[in-house]
């Protein structure tokens, strides 16, 4: 190696030994007093070891800002190529300048191209003011050149690409609109926070006195807001959340997802269902320890879990193939629909079917919530949300009706034919009607029970009679060519997968040409 060849390595290992600490010694020690890790660390921690290939590293080193407050680049977690970028609040607060918005912009338009997935680790205030006087327009420099044109391909790679965002510290204004454009958005708690504009502000204009995890906090957007997909203890363990979502999406719309090898039992009798489901209709249990019975090792990974519990929705396996479950919960609300649940459950919906994941519905529900709350926060509209997720969805789609189904939770839960559903099986302890059997007793023999001589009794007779003869899955089936058969609670594992397994070859695409739907939002 001659001397001019070893003197520009030795300089080009020197600035970059410089630019990989971002802010430098200090700063990075500050993100280490308060517990977190730094951009490099969180990237170190998600891909596979020695995976990642940095681009524009050195962009602007010269001036003391080396990469502009944001590392991008792409890598492999699990051996699967991501395409991935982590704001440096050791640089500039990690505030988005115009190089720092391009380097967000190329990532995602990268990861499109090339067909994988993006993931997002933001911690940013958000877009970088200008100074004043040096810029022709004030409103030019703060969005034309600081990441606003990232909304671009965030919105061409929806349903294309997986786009998973997390939110490593507080991100206000511009930060957070990036990450609502993307499928899955992950907090952590009591460290992540969102807000269009800070408490300080909010203080200035409305005079209202909150804390940031008030106004933003995981808890917060995870319970009330639904903005966020999931809250974790730690950076760590959100980071290892990703790396769990990961294992159950495929790299992009044309391919789906991989199919494990691990030894599973497809013929699995599931003996305990008739001990979780209790035949009384209005009994509550959890919808959640139906799921990680029948799936592949009891392993399911739920999407907003503490938001709208009335619905439970998640990537399960069976037999080792990638299901999505959407499920009604009866400890909430008696497992009714809402406004909330409504958009939860067609955006899950709607995801499965951008990416090959087949659908599994359980049904308990008694409809849709009644009542001037939801009336008024527009349940119509909301709920018209899932119609059209179901009625477009074309991915194999098999409804179980575990207990109940009354009314619109037909049409909510995919079970009216002409919607779409592929396979439709009841279990012999289910509920069917317009109305539950009280309701409907009440409805049809109201006079006759309250003219008896003994009204209690009668009322008693009168809904073990329309129990038997009305609400009874064993003579619906016998009218209705809708349901595929009635099987014992037992079969469900069993009985879905082999389902699964002749539906995998499905091919059906009745869309019309169009430029797009108009979904009711």
């Amino acid at each position: 190696m001659d001397k001019k060849t070893e003197d520009r390595i030795k300089q080009l290992r020197e600035i970059k030994a410089i630019a990989v600490k971002g802010g430098g010694d200090k700063r990075i020690a500050a993100q280490h007093e308060k517990g977190k890790m730094t951009a490099r660390e969180r990237l170190d921690y998600l891909l596979d070891k020695g995976s990642f290939q940095e681009f524009n590293m050195l962009y602007g080193h010269l001036e003391g800002a080396p990469g502009d407050g944001v590392v991008y680049g792409h890598g492999t977690i699990n051996g699967k190529i991501v395409c991935v970028y982590s704001q440096d609040v050791t640089l500039k607060g990690g505030s988005i300048g115009a190089i720092h918005g391009m380097k967000m912009h190329k990532t995602v338009e990268l990861a499109l191209e090339m067909g994988v997935p993006f993931i997002g680790l933001h911690d940013s205030p958000g877009a970088r003011l200008p100074k004043l006087g040096e810029s022709k327009c004030a409103l030019g420099d703060l969005y034309e050149k600081s990441g606003g044109s990232l909304f671009a391909p965030n919105t061409h790679g929806s349903g294309v690409i997986p786009q998973i965002s997390a939110i490593m510290g507080t991100c206000a204004g511009i930060s957070v609109y990036s990450p609502a454009l993307t499928d899955f958005i992950f907090m952590v708690d009591k460290q992540s926070h969102m807000f269009i504009t800070g408490p300080a502000m909010v203080k200035t204009v409305t005079g209202e006195s909150l804390s940031y995890d008030e106004l933003g906090g995981a808890e917060i957007h995870c319970k009330v807001s639904g903005v966020a997909d999931g809250r974790f203890a730690s950076e760590k363990e959100l980071l290892d959340g990703i790396k769990d979502l990961l294992s159950y999406l495929p790299q992009n719309t044309n391919e789906k997802p991989e199919v494990t090898e691990e030894a599973t039992n497809a013929d699995r009798m599931v003996e305990e269902l008739t001990e979780i489901v209790p035949s009384v209709p209005n009994k509550p249990y959890d919808i959640r320890d139906v799921i990680r019975t029948i799936v592949d090792k009891g392993r399911f990974f739920e999407i907003k879990a503490e938001f709208a519990g009335e619905i439970v929705v998640g990537f399960g396996r069976m037999d080792n193939k990638v299901v999505g479950f959407v499920a009604n919960q009866p400890k909430v609300y008696a497992g009714s629909m809402t406004v909330d649940s409504s958009d939860k459950q067609a955006k899950f919906i709607r995801f499965c079917d951008s990416f090959n994941i087949p659908l599994v519905l359980l049904v308990d529900t008694p409809a849709y919530m009644p009542g001037s709350d939801q009336e008024h926060r527009g349940i119509i509209r909301h709920g018209a949300k899932v119609l059209y997720a179901l009625c477009e969805s074309t991915v194999p789609r098999i409804v179980m009706v575990l207990r109940k189904a009354y009314g619109g939770g037909n049409l909510g839960m995919g079970i009216v034919p002409g919607m779409g559903t592929d396979l439709i099986f009841y279990w012999p302890i289910v509920e069917v009607g317009v109305l539950g059997a009280a309701a409907s007793v009440q409805l049809y023999f109201g006079k006759e029970i309250r003219d008896s001589d003994n009204p209690k009794e009668m009322l008693k007779e009168k809904l073990s009679e329309f129990g038997d003869k009305y609400s009874n899955p064993l003579r619906e089936v016998s009218a209705n060519w809708a349901i595929d058969d009635v099987i014992e609670p037992k079969e469900t594992r069993k009985v879905l997968i082999q389902s699964l397994r002749l539906l995998s070859t499905k091919n059906r695409n009745t869309r019309h040409p169009k430029r797009h739907g108009n979904i009711p939002l």
